[in-house]
């Protein structure tokens, strides 16, 4: 198939993108290298330096005919979207929503979106916590997410679009980079790795669900091959606190160092964990990839780079 997969030259789209090439289909990239690198753009790939809000994305489709659309280019700071929650719904909502009218206009079958599972739904009562569950973002960046995914609803009702979305939960592993797209594993193992001081924010008692990226990857091919449309939480249904963690990349790394502590930042969840018992049911997905697994992954690419 045809494929345009938007951020593929960042951490998760990169990976993405590889998967499909393996898979013998035929991938096209658009990415402004805001935070992604052209270093890890696959050569088989077409390459488009194009930013999702231009008007010039029609033109990419045009020359492309897609057949389907996996969209990973986002503003992902949930600190930024803060700062700015303007330019984040720029990017976040107009963004998709410029993608969706080409994929409307030029006849694409399928889409997957990369939604969130750790900010869209607050400070859960239910850990792990279902689909079902009320989605109540506390973040600018959870809201605009939840707000790509009433359109993508829309536009499968009317247009007839084949709509995947996943809820992922915290993704980590090979290219996330603790300067760029930056998750607490890449920025700990970097530091970690330069023989710095981690930051601990709080008493590191706050929890995340980690999910490894070759596992995510996994997740979207089952999706985009899913016969229906559906939502999906992408995660390990495993709380871990996030001092344990450090403990863990202290592990993988080697260090000893100790982390230095400061208060709790504005607005941060303290805890999320997904349960990811509907992926498993109607995707046949689970993640296959333990943490020590992961993480010894993770910091054998930093130290190779």
């Amino acid at each position: 198939m045809k494929i345009i997969v938007t951020g593929g030259a960042g951490f998760i789209g990169s990976n993405l993108v590889d998967r499909l090439i393996r898979e013998r289909h035929h991938v096209a990239v658009i990415d402004n290298l805001s935070t992604g690198s052209k270093t890890n753009i696959n050569p088989k790939a077409r390459f488009y330096k194009l930013d999702i809000q231009s008007p010039n994305i029609a033109q990419v489709f045009a020359k492309e005919k897609p057949d389907a659309l996996f969209h990973y280019a986002a503003q992902i700071d949930v600190r930024k979207s803060w700062k700015d929650p303007v330019a984040d719904a720029r990017t976040n909502i107009l963004g998709s929503l410029n993608l969706l009218e080409a994929c409307r206009k030029y006849g694409v079958k399928k889409i997957v979106f990369a939604s969130t599972g750790g900010a869209l739904y607050g400070e859960a009562s239910q850990i792990p916590t279902q689909e079902t569950y009320p989605t109540n973002p506390i973040s600018a960046y959870g809201a605009a997410k939840l707000s790509v995914e009433h359109y993508l609803h829309a536009y499968h009702v009317v247009y007839g679009l084949s709509v995947a979305i996943l809820r992922l939960a915290n993704v980590y592993g090979p290219r996330q980079d603790g300067k760029g797209e930056a998750g607490v594993v890449a920025i700990f193992s970097r530091t970690l790795l330069q023989g710095k001081q981690p930051i601990l924010y709080g008493n590191g008692t706050q929890t995340r669900d980690f999910v490894f990226v070759e596992d995510v990857v996994q997740a979207n091919l089952l999706a985009f091959n899913h016969k229906t449309s559906g939502v999906w939480n992408i995660g390990t249904g495993k709380e871990t606190s996030i001092s344990l963690l450090l403990k863990e990349i202290q592990e993988a790394t080697g260090s000893r160092k100790k982390a230095r502590t400061l208060p709790l930042r504005p607005g941060e969840q303290k805890r999320s964990c997904l349960n990811m018992g509907k992926a498993r049911r109607e995707l046949g997905w689970k993640p296959t990839t333990t943490m020590r697994e992961g993480l010894r992954k993770t910091v054998q690419w930093m130290e190779a780079v």
